[in-house]
């Protein structure tokens, strides 16, 4: 019946909407809305999938939030309202947009990213302290007073509360949160760049991990550190409240205890435990997920311009696709069934030098396939992140696969994945999710070979043939 209200109201405003959001909406959200197609039945139980642009619908306005919703919701989109620190303005308005959500039926998502901003604000009680008791930075981040990991006490008071007030405002409207995440990435302990050298200058540093010198030590040292925080900061203050929310944080994630991408901001550090293929450095990586406390999982698969140059493939699509889907594959066979799997996605090269070096983009084609492989192998869901200038190109490719995807829903919601092989030279790549006695598959090939991939469930062996695109269900019995 909400749904069906929904689209009732949608309908109903549609023409007034048309005549004004020229003047008042936000056309990033209009060409969005216009250049996809909704779903063809409603989304149901399935995780919505999650733009970047869907922060900012551009009105106040009650009737036309109303039908931007509906209009979203129609094609499976959520719409997502951002918290500020102290900001009144901006509480009320994520207010007045959940209230609506919660009269339509709709998942209220909130980004809290500026609230978790800083632990280190500059303050030189946050800082590392010398042998001769001087207060020092880490520059190696940036603009950031990066500081020292265990000085942080005078600070965590003040980061929860940033989270546990509006928290307790949509509690008190009666507005259930369904799923927060942050962005929260330079600050708190990290133990990249030249953080080890700086630390190991530091006396509390010292005092703190006995066994410095050996970076497994401190690596795991700072990561509990960061779990903490994180968990103090934003995952209690929520599930205090709403304990069957989503709660998570970028590149927050169950692994295989390596990472296979670097973030912008991240340099390798001499010294460190690693393993080299190609071009490629897989870091060693620190359990930090379940001291956390999220309830959901956060990879991060993106398109780093560095990718490209590790590998030597002969087929230019492959050197992007066989890391993502590492990256991809790692996440998904390490997270748990019961914790969520929602997922940040972008296509376009993620530029990290000036000039870029001059490597082909990942074909489109290739990018809708891994996209795929991911829900075929344990990803509930797409957050797609993109700069405003690629946001309407990045909606249309994530929103094509998931609209495409609804129609095995029964299958992702239920289904468990069978394969987290990823070839280690082009040719085929199969993935497939597991529901009762059938298999629904998908192969994508980087070769024109047509042999018949065999793929092994339960002690049994299916052969796969060359499949044009698209999915196929097979019968295990």
């Amino acid at each position: 019946m909400a749904t069906i209200r929904l689209l009732a109201a949608a309908g109903l405003i549609l023409t007034a909407l048309t005549r004004t959001m020229a003047q008042t909406g936000n056309p990033l959200i209009q060409e969005i809305i216009r250049t996809t197609a909704p779903l063809e039945q409603p989304r149901g139980e399935r995780l919505p999938l999650y733009l970047w642009p869907a922060h900012d619908l551009g009105t106040g306005d009650e009737a036309e939030l109303e039908a931007l919703l509906g209009q979203l919701e129609a094609r499976g989109i959520a719409a997502i309202a951002n918290w500020r620190p102290d900001n009144a303005e901006a509480l009320d308005k994520a207010l007045h947009l959940g209230s609506i959500q919660k009269r339509l039926g709709l998942p209220i998502t909130v980004n809290a990213t500026s609230c978790t901003y800083s632990f280190f604000n500059g303050d030189e009680a946050t800082a590392h302290v010398d042998a001769d008791g001087q207060p020092f930075f880490d520059p190696s981040f940036g603009p950031q007073h990066m500081g020292c990991p265990f000085a942080v006490d005078s600070r965590t008071t003040e980061m929860r509360r940033r989270i546990a007030e509006p928290v307790a405002a949509y509690d008190e409207a009666g507005l259930d949160i369904h799923m927060i995440f942050a962005d929260w990435e330079i600050d708190g302990p990290i133990e990249w760049n030249e953080a080890w050298d700086h630390s190991r200058r530091c006396m509390r540093c010292r005092a703190r991990i006995p066994e410095i010198d050996d970076f497994s030590a401190f690596q795991g040292a700072l990561r509990r550190q960061r779990s903490y925080l994180q968990r103090h900061m934003l995952a209690e203050p929520v599930l205090a409240r709403f304990p069957s929310a989503l709660v998570g944080n970028y590149a927050v994630y169950p692994h295989n205890g390596e990472r296979y991408w670097f973030d912008y901001f991240e340099k390798h550090t001499p010294g460190t435990p690693h393993r080299m293929e190609g071009g490629a450095r897989y870091r060693q990586w620190y359990p930090e997920f379940d001291g956390t406390g999220y309830t959901f999982a956060m990879p991060v698969v993106y398109t780093w311009q560095d990718i490209y140059g590790w590998y030597d493939f002969d087929v230019p699509d492959y050197r992007w696709f066989y890391n993502m889907l590492l990256v991809g594959s790692n996440a998904g066979e390490s997270t748990p069934a019961h914790i969520p799997l929602i997922t940040f996605v972008h296509w376009h090269t993620v530029i990290l030098s000036d000039p870029p070096p001059d490597h082909p983009q990942f074909g489109e084609e290739k990018y809708h396939e891994l996209l795929w492989h991911l829900l075929l192998r344990g990803h509930d869901a797409l957050f797609m992140w993109s700069p405003h200038d690629q946001a309407l190109k990045e909606s249309q490719l994530a929103h094509q696969v998931y609209a495409e995807s609804h129609a095995y829903r029964d299958f992702l919601a239920h289904g468990t994945p069978v394969s987290f092989t990823v070839p280690k030279q082009p040719g085929p790549v199969v993935s497939a999710l597991r529901w009762d006695d059938r298999l629904l598959v998908r192969r994508t090939d980087f070769t024109d070979t047509d042999a018949v991939v065999e793929l092994e469930v339960d002690g049994r062996t299916l052969g796969v043939p060359r499949l044009e695109g698209g999915c196929r269900i097979l019968m295990l019995d």
